[in-house]
């Protein structure tokens, strides 16, 4: 009858003493470079390009509008769109939209900034409306974002 015989040398491939340490890098990686939309954005938005630029201060105090052909075309046609947070709103609606933000923010709220993140092919008059309607709302302190433009050597 044959014997078999117990190896004595096991050997491990991979050492697992430090596998808790890069699952928790890892973790902590994805969570510091992930970023966060505040709201899903309902119309087109490719900002037009600027060569002097300058960073907002208190980004709490900011309240963003979006301007631009809406995504789903079939359903808000193709006429530029107003969105603010969540949802798509008239110029008449704008008012409306600055009090509540400024009555989130409390006293600060007279300090609050307008954000306007306008498409480059959004025409004109919807951006007058708006601007309109936010001197109504009293709300004087009005930003154009913009992303920054690449200057090439050489040319």
């Amino acid at each position: 009858m044959a014997t078999f015989k117990k190896k004595t040398k096991t050997k491990q491939d991979i050492p697992t003493s430090a596998l808790p340490d890069i699952i928790f890098m890892l973790l902590f990686f994805f969570m510091i470079s992930t970023t966060f939309r505040e709201s899903e954005l309902l119309v087109k938005n490719s900002l037009p390009q600027a060569s002097e630029l300058t960073k907002l201060e208190k980004k709490s105090l900011v309240s963003y509008i979006y301007i631009g052909e809406p995504t789903d075309t079939k359903k808000f046609g193709t006429e530029p769109r107003i969105q603010v947070n969540d949802v798509l709103i008239e110029p008449d609606q704008i008012v409306q939209h600055v009090i509540q933000e400024k009555d989130k923010l409390g006293e600060d709220g007279d300090k609050i900034t307008m954000s306007l993140k306008i498409d480059r092919d959004a025409k004109m008059g919807v951006i007058s409306d708006v601007r309109q309607k936010l001197r109504d709302a009293n709300a004087l302190k009005v930003n154009y974002a913009s992303n920054k433009k690449l200057r090439i050597s050489g040319m």
